[in-house]
């Protein structure tokens, strides 16, 4: 059975007092924790913090979005060799947030893929539809063209080392969520239409959960086939609510 993989997505939240308490109630609370692996993907300026306060630690970490070049004029921009100078391990592409607040293209996501995946970092690929896409029946065909533009940029093969999250967009942030058999649903959809390439690895992908998991809801959404873990947001800024997800994940 795969490992579950919990990550922590804390989006623009976070001061080195609560980011220091916080990875400490972590680093304690996983201890002894077997059958999942977790991870916290943070703001860039407190990258530096993080490593130093998870190193030693079965706590990975990266980052929540990265530019596509390697360098240059690009103002205000981070790379992702700066990034593997911190010592992360994944960086978030694609998030919902990124694809709407900032305009962010399927193309350019697969950019940002591409360039994680050479500097030897493990991209997280965030998919997921509207709830007007939804309703009008086009969540394969929205989530199938998000996957194809990174499959046109890196070809099939590269998801053997990355991690793919389906977050439906209706339920990111607004305390709804997709009930586990339409989690399951797509997340089938996505193993099906990736193993359709290579049926080698289709079973071995990971893919993520992400749409207002918590600790009510965790244990019966990692319980389906095709769900490797979730991608979380605001719970995992709460230290007990991260934690009882993680305990999910180990059942």
């Amino acid at each position: 059975m795969q490992r579950k993989l919990i990550i922590g997505n804390w989006k623009m939240n976070g001061t080195l007092a609560k980011n220091e308490a916080l990875l400490k109630k972590l680093t304690d609370g996983v201890t002894g924790m077997s059958g999942m692996d977790c991870a916290v993907c943070v703001p860039f300026p407190y990258l530096a913090q993080t490593q130093a306060l998870l190193r030693g630690t079965s706590i990975k970490y990266g980052a929540q979005n990265v530019h596509q070049a390697e360098k240059g004029a690009y103002t205000g921009e981070v790379s992702v060799h700066m990034l593997r100078d911190f010592g992360c391990n994944y960086v978030i592409v694609g998030h919902s947030e990124r694809r709407t607040l900032s305009g962010e293209s399927s193309g350019l996501v697969a950019e940002k893929y591409a360039s994680v995946q050479k500097a030897g970092l493990t991209p997280i690929l965030c998919v997921g539809e509207t709830l007007e896409q939804r309703e009008a029946n086009m969540t394969e065909t929205v989530v199938g063209e998000q996957l194809a533009e990174v499959i046109k940029v890196r070809g099939v093969q590269s998801f053997r080392t990355a991690v793919i999250a389906y977050e439906p967009v209706w339920a990111i942030g607004t305390g709804r969520t997709a009930s586990p058999e339409q989690a399951q649903e797509v997340h089938a959809f996505i193993r099906k239409k990736i193993a359709g390439f290579d049926e080698d690895f289709g079973h071995a992908l990971c893919i993520l959960y992400g749409g207002s998991v918590n600790a009510s809801n965790a244990a019966e959404l990692f319980a389906m086939p095709d769900i490797n873990g979730g991608l979380i947001g605001g719970a995992s800024l709460v230290a007990e609510d991260f934690l009882a997800i993680c305990r999910a994940g180990t059942s």
